[in-house]
């Protein structure tokens, strides 16, 4: 079995479009791919950019909530959870 190599591809790939699509397009062509390369960069770091600002403005909230909650708030907490808990055993144990 015969090994093709990268370089092997490529130049079947340019011979092919000089067959396929003429030597006049292959300019244009290229130039279309590059313009749609560099809108695709561009439209990525434009989202690279709003997720970045989105989670520099959601760490300030997780700060201010976490610098809230005081020990005694905690334990009410619990408790409130711990007796949802309990109701919901109860609910289940009548069914």
């Amino acid at each position: 079995m015969v090994a093709i190599n990268p370089s092997d591809i490529a130049i079947i790939i340019i011979v092919a479009l000089v067959l396929f699509v003429g030597s006049s397009k292959i300019p244009e062509l290229f130039r279309s791919m590059g313009r749609a390369l560099g809108e695709f960069k561009k439209g990525r770091m434009e989202a690279e950019m709003e997720i970045n600002q989105m989670q520099s403005q959601a760490q300030p909230t997780v700060q201010q909530n976490q610098q809230k909650t005081s020990p005694e708030d905690l334990e009410r907490q619990i408790r409130d959870l711990q007796n949802q808990l309990d109701q919901l055993k109860k609910q289940q144990g009548t069914k």
